[in-house]
């Protein structure tokens, strides 16, 4: 149950990027869980930057006639040019802070990757949530992998399986943590993060994507 732990490493394998079949046919689970990627001290530090220099929305949502605020605060980074749909607002990319590059880069080489745009949502506390929703949108492209870091209060991310039986597994995200799920994970699997009501810190989770050009 849960996915491949992994305890720190600085580059993830190519191998370990792609989802392929176990010898019975069964799929593995397609994500990697790198425990405490970023080390504690790290993790603060960019925690604080994150909470200090950016601007953080709550965006609003209407659902069935009424408006709703988004329960979370959230904002997008990304190359300039790049537009996202997400939770009913469009989001704009105007270009990367140069405090930010440092990251950015650490995560690319981790992921042997070259993201475009990150998705960052603050959770103020165990109320604030996500509903179950894959990163399947045309504009993301499904061939790269999807890196999630969590920095700051352990929260639960709970997967489910896109299947007649379902599968869920759980998966308690903690400070410096690093979340891949590779190609194929997006068609096959949804994910949530629920309400928890004994969660009394914030957590920050950036999302780090690669979206198609337009």
């Amino acid at each position: 149950m849960g996915g491949r732990l992994v305890l720190a490493s600085p580059v993830i394998p190519r191998h370990a990027l792609t989802l392929s079949l176990l010898p019975d046919g069964l799929c593995p689970d397609p994500w990697t869980l790198h425990a405490g990627w970023l080390p504690f001290a790290q993790a603060e530090q960019w925690r604080r930057q994150l909470q200090e220099q950016l601007v953080w929305e709550q965006p609003v949502v209407q659902v069935y006639g009424r408006r709703h605020p988004v329960p979370r605060l959230t904002l997008f980074l990304a190359e300039p040019g790049l537009r996202y749909r997400y939770s009913g607002t469009v989001h704009q990319g105007v270009g990367w802070p140069s405090w930010f590059l440092p990251l950015l880069d650490r995560i690319n080489q981790a992921c042997d990757a070259r993201f475009n745009g990150c998705l960052l949502n603050l959770y103020r506390n165990g109320e604030d949530r996500m509903g179950w929703h894959a990163d399947d949108e045309p504009e993301i492209d499904q061939q790269q992998p999807i890196a999630s870091l969590s920095l700051g209060a352990s929260r639960d991310f709970v997967l489910r399986e896109r299947s007649e039986q379902p599968r869920k597994v759980s998966l308690a995200l903690s400070d410096g943590d690093l979340l891949v799920m590779h190609p194929g994970c997006q068609q096959h699997w949804m994910h949530s993060l629920p309400i928890r009501r004994r969660v009394l810190g914030e957590r920050i989770n950036l999302t780090f994507r690669c979206f198609e050009p337009r």
